[in-house]
């Protein structure tokens, strides 16, 4: 079964098989996440890189009051931040959106890792300034995009890193993420979502139905969103450019 953390990593370096090998060593056994529960919390130690082998998950910040805010998405093939044994506690949580399959590489396998192939430190790193350029992204839909912006560029992001690793159909791509999760990534209520998918549908860019998405002119909704995938750093897919 091919690797998911390998394809994602060659789409920012060509890996050759025995880097592919050096993966699949270095992944320790797998393990199953139920749907809404945490994978790591804030102030674990986190001392093996958590990698999404299949299904959506995201990193989160809670309040006492119960108030969330999403700060990141995590698609099959993303590592939770490749650097993260470094650190001495986690500064935020993990939670798994739909039922994950997880597999974690230790940080002594990680340093090994990447000592032995020059690829893998690059793609690694290239990985990890790639996560960096969406999270600025993010800071910019919260700050400056307006409601119906935010949610057309967050569909456009997803979109292009599902079809970077294979799990896009033509124009249409899995979308699990309620309208609280939507709301809670984009700083609004799900009944503002709610009428921003509706306007969205309305103008005929959209259809979202059985969790999944179809983007119906992605050239249109680039445009709305001020989308350009460059940010995206990805060297082996095709970019989705506003004009």
């Amino acid at each position: 079964m091919p690797s998911p953390l390998a394809h994602k990593l060659n789409c920012y370096v060509r890996l050759s098989e025995d880097d592919r090998m050096c993966l699949a060593d270095a992944m320790g056994p797998s393990r199953m996440v139920a749907p809404r529960t945490d994978i790591i919390h804030e102030g674990d130690d986190p001392r093996a890189i958590n990698v999404i082998l299949d299904g959506w998950a995201c990193r989160y910040r809670q309040f006492a009051n119960g108030r969330r805010q999403i700060v990141s998405l995590l698609l099959p093939g993303d590592p939770c931040d490749p650097h993260v044994f470094l650190l001495d506690e986690m500064d935020h949580t993990i939670g798994a959106i739909t039922p994950v399959l997880l597999g974690q590489i230790s940080g002594s396998a990680m340093r090994d890792l990447t000592a032995r192939s020059p690829r893998l430190d690059l793609a690694f790193h290239r990985e990890s300034l790639a996560t960096a350029a969406i999270q600025r992204e993010w800071t910019v839909s919260l700050g400056s995009r307006t409601g119906i912006e935010r949610l057309a560029h967050l569909f456009c992001e997803l979109y292009a890193r599902l079809t970077a690793i294979g799990l896009a159909d033509g124009n249409t791509c899995a979308m699990p993420m309620t309208q609280n999760d939507l709301g809670d990534a984009m700083g609004q209520t799900s009944v503002h979502i709610n009428r921003t998918l509706q306007e969205l549908r309305g103008l005929g860019l959209i259809t979202l139905r059985s969790r999944r998405l179809t983007i119906h002119d992605p050239a249109a909704l680039a445009r709305l969103a001020h989308f350009d995938a460059a940010y995206l750093h990805r060297t082996e897919v095709d970019r989705i450019v506003a004009c």
